[in-house]
């Protein structure tokens, strides 16, 4: 047959030209396919007929980029053969063939089962789920993320569609569209990789003799346009819509090995990641939330404190994992509060502005006349001392109070003085109970309550992103939906990008770790010049722990190389504000940068504002941070540092800057002590979080003076 073909093919004329060597490709791989299919059915078990149909049903997918295996034994069995592997853009899958008749599918809240005729086989689906297990451990070494593998049963003959476990059933006629229903994932290098790996783990069956060549890998970096188009238009809506999404970020399919191997790791108890800013922290914990959904039973829940970045992290994994993202919530952990307070028909009334106000009128007659008005006069710092160190811990009587080691606050407080914090507190709260107003610490400790009282069955596993700017009491609310289960609570923090005062140890929780604490410290997003100059920022400062440990900065290594961040000095605001939409379309001229690839960040609120309002007068577009949900948009992101954490871009602008903040300068001067001292580190943690934003580039506009923190 195949010879016939080509010889038409050739002889059809020179004017066919490009179109008919294109031709003769696609019949060469014809020819192929159906050498594959006549090997495999006279080798398999199955019926040849069965084999026959479901080659031909995934046949199409040779022409787009896909590797089809078929044959293999199963690794660690001489006897047991796995009927295919498929290996293409979309990932990899594990492929069992079933002519079974008379099946049906009965789906419940808690599983799904699969019976022929009376007889119930879910079970024998279960060696096929832990091949892949196995499978996930074997190509975690080249680092192919979990949910790329995919184990999948084929119904000859059927249309039907179940998931069972994480073995997903699909009909022959339709198997071909589900795979490629979940798009370009994989380039042709990282194909070429993973095709090789799985040639090396499920070696071919039967004849030794006739070994196959492994292919070999090619550029991870090879552009997706150049999976060629298949001869027929049956699956074209497919491949159009496969082609046309947005490509994925490279670490939504491929990551480090470590970190393939950290998303798979089991944990007896409550886990930590811990690491400096740009080690892959945030990547690990939304592979180990897909990685679990699919694993158990029961939602994931991703929280953080940044109120803004839960619907960014929900955005990627739309795109991560589309197909186990309706079981991964992701919520602020204020938000979360509130909405399990109201889930549970708790009365809350959460007034801000009230808060403000009435904290503000007790400062004026209680506090500002008082001791604390002449040893620290800036209202914040009291404020944060009732919001971070009093209320953050549930603190409710004063002798817990005097007694309290206020971990990373430098001013110390006599009694005296505790005393007058603690009447300034009672004043404030109960002219907020008098209300029946509630702020945001008392959403978390009224849930915390709630929560001891009437646990909650829901969440079967617990991620914290940023849990270095979480309460103690936040930490024991999420503690509670999960307590000491295998698996149940992961906490990924870094001391170093802790913004906010009141630290506390999880030992003051209640939580152990025990071991299982994991340290990563290969920086994957920064280049060294960037992370050097960031790592500069706080020298050789102690930062807090929330194991208790004393850490200091350092241990992180970078290997991409790139320009060095380039500080400009200004005079005055004007003049630096005036720069802004100059420097943002110089950064455009930089090879593949858009809109979308740059932040501009501020210590300050007023920084932002005056960002945003100089660029649109320059007519670009813009973006802010607290409108800002994940999802690829071409404009400039402004925001605050606090809005940018977990967050990264390409070239990073930072706006308004105080010089004296920067490298080079003391940490802390000798006049500073106390407030002023700690506010300064405060200030020196959030740079050191804002130029870790910066992937490529990084740009710092400084003026004189000093700032305020950013809100």
């Amino acid at each position: 047959m195949f010879g016939q073909e080509a010889e038409a093919i050739m002889t059809a004329g020179t004017s066919a030209g490009l179109e008919s060597r294109r031709q003769l490709m696609l019949a060469e791989k014809r020819e192929r396919t159906a050498a594959i299919a006549r090997r495999a059915a006279a080798r398999h078990q199955v019926a040849p007929q069965v084999e026959r149909d479901v080659i031909a049903a995934i046949a199409p997918l040779a022409e787009l980029g896909y590797t089809l295996l078929p044959n293999r034994r199963w690794p660690g069995s001489r006897i047991a053969k796995v009927d295919f592997i498929v290996v293409g853009p979309s990932g990899l899958y594990i492929v069992d063939t079933k002519s079974w008749s008379n099946v049906t599918i009965e789906a419940t809240t808690e599983a799904t089962h699969v019976y022929r005729g009376s007889r119930d086989v879910t079970d024998d689906l279960a060696s096929l789920a832990d091949l892949a297990y196995a499978t996930e451990e074997t190509m975690a070494a080249i680092g192919l993320a979990p949910g790329e593998i995919h184990p999948l049963v084929v119904l000859a003959g059927r249309t039907v569609r179940a998931r069972i476990g994480t073995v997903e059933m699909v009909g022959e006629p339709d198997v071909a569209k589900y795979i490629l229903s979940r798009g370009v994932r994989l380039s042709p290098g990282q194909v070429d990789r993973v095709a090789a790996a799985a040639r090396d783990y499920f070696p071919l069956a039967g004849d030794p003799a006739q070994p196959e060549a492994s292919a070999e890998p090619t550029n991870d970096d090879a552009d997706f346009d150049t999976i060629p188009l298949p001869s027929n238009s049956g699956l074209m809506r497919q491949v159009d819509a496969a082609l046309s999404a947005p490509p994925l970020e490279n670490w939504m399919a491929f990551l480090a090995p470590a970190e393939a191997r950290l998303v798979r790791r089991s944990f007896n108890g409550p886990s930590r990641i811990r690491g400096a800013a740009g080690t892959g922290k945030t990547v690990v914990g939304l592979h180990r939330a897909a990685y679990l959904a699919r694993s158990r039973p029961g939602i994931v829940l991703v929280t953080s404190y940044v109120s803004t970045l839960p619907a960014v992290l929900s955005s990627h994994m739309d795109r991560l994992a589309p197909d186990i993202s309706p079981r991964i919530e992701f919520a602020g952990t204020h938000a979360f509060a509130k909405r399990l307070l109201t889930d549970r028909g708790i009365r809350v009334n959460h007034q801000p502005a009230i808060a403000d106000a009435e904290f503000e009128l007790v400062w004026r007659t209680i506090g500002r006349p008082g001791p604390l008005g002449q040893l620290e006069p800036k209202a914040t710092y009291w404020e944060d001392e009732i919001e971070h160190v009093i209320k953050g811990r549930g603190i409710t009587s004063f002798e817990h109070y005097a007694d309290l080691a206020r971990t990373g606050r430098r001013r110390g407080l006599t009694l005296e003085q505790r005393r007058a914090v603690w009447e300034l507190y009672s004043g404030y709260q109960s002219r907020m109970d008098a209300r029946n107003a509630h702020d945001e610490a008392d959403l978390v400790l009224l849930a915390e309550a709630s929560l001891r009282e009437t646990p909650l069955d829901r969440y079967s596993a617990v991620i914290v992103d940023e849990a270095q700017d979480l309460s103690s009491a936040m930490i024991r609310m999420l503690h509670l939906l999960v307590g000491n289960s295998t698996d149940g609570l992961t906490l990924i923090d870094d001391g170093r990008q802790t913004i906010y005062p009141g630290g506390y140890t999880l030992g003051e929780v209640g939580i152990s770790l025990s071991g299982r604490s994991i340290v990563m410290s290969n920086n994957y997003r920064n280049t060294a010049e960037i992370l050097d100059f960031a790592e500069g920022v706080n020298g050789d400062e102690e930062y807090p722990d929330i194991e208790g440990i004393p850490t200091r900065a350092g241990g992180a290594t970078a290997a991409r190389t790139g320009p060095a961040p380039l500080v400009v000095r200004f005079t005055n605001r004007a003049t630096h504000d005036a720069e802004l939409p100059r420097r943002v379309r110089a950064t455009l001229d930089k090879s593949g940068t858009t809109y979308g690839d740059i932040g501009i960040l501020a210590l300050t609120t007023f920084g932002v504002r005056a960002a945003i309002e100089s660029l649109r007068k320059a007519n670009i577009p813009v973006i802010e941070l607290t409108n800002y949900n994940g999802r690829p948009v071409d404009a400039v992101k402004v925001g605050t540092v606090k809005r940018a954490k977990g967050l990264e871009f390409k070239q990073v602008l930072l706006t308004q800057i105080p010089a004296t903040l920067l490298p080079g300068h003391n940490p802390l001067s000798v006049a500073e002590e106390g407030a002023a001292a700690e506010h300064t580190e405060l200030q020196k943690r959030e740079l050191y979080v804002a130029m870790t934003r910066a992937r490529d580039g990084l740009w710092i506009g400084t003026i004189p003076g000093s700032s305020h923190s950013s809100v």
